[in-house]
């Protein structure tokens, strides 16, 4: 982990991943599930609480990638509803307000009085990246993002994203510094010959 005072004062910008690096992404799709179950419940009679726990123990062992698969296996229910799980991940209107890691937050304010710029470049889906933005508790910060969806022009690791923000903002690439903790990030910042810094959580 690095503090800002580490980071080289010449850089006049800063590139951010949004899903677990300014936030935990878990704590965006484990609301997505509970609003899920909760419909589920209210459509076919099932009981939210056994759902709940099912869709839980297969993220934590499986991932996301086959929730929906595991429910209608055990339920039996339809096909049609996979329209409606995949809908609530980019529409959500999420009970709780998504939370900044603290450290995140703290080098987001660090920036913010240094008066350098804070770019977003995430990959995904527009809408849902779009919808988690809206709805996490920014303290403020908000009025000094500029966001932008890699999939609107080429997913990273391929630059083309990164290029366009150089090009957009009349930045040089020893002015920038990317901040992720993939593969997909670090190979990213090396294609497009900027600096590149871990950012774990916890």
């Amino acid at each position: 982990m690095f503090n800002y005072a580490d980071i080289d004062p010449q850089k006049k910008a800063f590139v951010f991943e949004l899903d677990d690096v300014l936030y935990p992404e878990k704590d965006y799709l484990l609301q997505v599930y509970y609003l899920f179950a909760g419909f589920l419940e209210y459509k076919e009679l099932l009981d939210a609480k056994v759902l709940i726990k099912l869709i839980t123990e297969t993220y934590e062992q499986e991932g996301s990638a086959h929730i929906f698969d595991r429910v209608q296996e055990k339920f039996l229910i339809d096909e049609q509803y996979r329209y409606n799980f995949n809908l609530l991940h980019s529409t959500a209107r999420l009970p709780l307000k998504l939370l900044l890691y603290k450290n995140a937050l703290a080098l987001l304010q660090e920036i913010v009085i240094d008066r350098k710029q804070i770019f977003i470049l995430t990959n995904g889906n527009p809408q849902q990246q779009l919808n988690k933005i809206r709805q996490t508790e920014w303290h403020g910060l908000e009025n000094y993002l500029t966001c932008y969806f890699a999939d609107e022009i080429i997913p990273k690791p391929e630059p083309d994203a990164l290029h366009y923000i150089l090009k957009t903002h009349n930045l040089e690439r020893r002015d920038i510094v990317m901040i992720g903790n993939t593969e997909t990030d670090e190979l990213c910042a090396a294609a497009a010959g900027v600096d590149y810094l871990e950012f774990y959580q916890g």
